[in-house]
């Protein structure tokens, strides 16, 4: 696996060189100075770029970042409808294990790029001095948040609904509609940031 200077040298040389990129960016737990950084993290890495039709012509120009041997093109799915509008994603893995999340961006979209990140966001190059203001990452979206005290009994009560399809599911021997919706039920724990760990003292002392 390359290191983490490899990679980021890498990525932003290739910016760098290619002038269809203007502006390069950082996003997710590698900016995110409270998270112990640990060999599963991914590089979620944006290019905002004059000319993205160009980049999908093929996917050749990928090469450059290493041996693939698996990619996901969630914008070219048939199966799963493409949700980020003009922008186009790879999800690569390497054969070295590194994994590269990479978002190309019309660069025409920087102000909404940037209006609507989650704020887990490090500018690595700006040819254009296009952002104005200095970038700060921070993880703020993400505190915990109390609750009311209605919306912790409606995730209280949701999640206990949904058991009750989980006992059918199960009574029927109808394994994998009995896992759905486990699975759904155990989505309420982490509903509205923190219900889970309110609602998981309710459920489980």
């Amino acid at each position: 696996m390359r290191s983490e200077q490899e990679m980021m040298s890498m990525l932003v040389d290739f910016a760098m060189n290619d002038s269809r990129i203007r502006l390069a960016t950082l996003e997710g737990s590698r900016t995110n100075k409270n998270i112990p950084p640990d060999t599963f993290q991914d590089y979620d890495v944006s290019y905002l770029v004059t000319d993205i039709e160009s980049f999908k012509e093929n996917d050749q120009w990928l090469n450059v970042f290493g041996k693939r041997i698996m990619m996901q093109k969630p914008e070219d799915m048939e199966l799963f409808p493409p949700e980020l509008g003009n922008w186009f994603s790879y999800l690569i893995v390497f054969e070295d294990g590194d994994k590269l999340d990479l978002t190309l961006i019309p660069v025409i979209e920087t102000e909404d790029y940037f209006a609507n990140s989650d704020g887990l966001i490090e500018v690595l190059l700006d040819k254009d001095a296009r952002i104005k203001n200095e970038v700060h990452a921070n993880d703020r979206q993400y505190w915990i948040k109390k609750p009311t005290a209605r919306q912790f009994d409606d995730c209280c009560n949701e999640f206990w609904m949904v058991w009750t399809y989980v006992v059918k599911g199960l009574a029927r021997k109808e394994i994998l509609f009995a896992i759905d919706h486990l699975h759904e039920s155990a989505s309420e724990l982490v509903k509205n940031d923190g219900l889970a760990h309110r609602i998981g003292a309710r459920i489980y002392l």
